[in-house]
């Protein structure tokens, strides 16, 4: 899937280019950020490699850039689900640009474009609840908390992560931009 970039007042969502990987890997090399990621703390070699393929056609996620700073701060999930017309979010923000509402805008932007370029019928996005961050984000969305799956994703060495799982649907999103204008 291919996607112009994404311009809101403050921030760029863009595809990566080959050369940001250094500054991926200032965020995914810390295990404090990979914390609820699926991938794990990552060496050179995977980011390199996690940024190579997002510069394929079979992209998943998009750099996140400050406009004021060109600086990649992060990286935007985005990508179809399993249902016709269905798209997962996510986001994960280098933690010297946390609390400034960065997740929150791009996200927005991108439910924007999902549901008024794209024409989606729904947007999913996943979180573990220790993630308050991150669930705070999509609440603020207007996205619904629908489910809290108990010990459903095995992480290895006998762990296992529960999950809790938000939507919103297109009429749901329609609702909440009438109600703002």
């Amino acid at each position: 899937m291919f996607m112009n970039p994404i311009e809101t007042k403050r921030l760029q969502i863009r595809r990566f280019t080959t050369d940001d990987w250094r500054a991926v890997h200032t965020y995914t090399s810390m295990p404090d950020m990979m914390e609820y990621m699926e991938e794990e703390v990552m060496i050179e070699a995977d980011t390199q490699e996690f940024v190579q393929k997002q510069t394929t056609d079979e992209v998943t996620a998009y750099a996140l850039i400050l406009k004021t700073e060109e600086q990649l701060i992060g990286h935007m999930i985005y990508h179809p689900w399993y249902a016709p017309r269905t798209f997962e979010i996510g986001w994960i923000v280098h933690p010297g640009y946390h609390r400034q509402g960065y997740s929150t805008e791009a996200a927005y932007a991108l439910l924007r474009h999902g549901f008024e370029e794209q024409k989606l019928h729904r947007i999913i996005a996943t979180c573990q609840p220790e993630n308050v961050a991150s669930y705070r984000v999509m609440e603020k969305l207007g996205m619904r908390r629908e489910g809290h799956f108990q010990k459903c994703i095995y992480r290895g060495n006998n762990a296992w992560w529960s999950e809790y799982f938000y939507a919103i649907l297109a009429e749901e999103w329609r609702e909440k931009v009438r109600l703002c204008n």
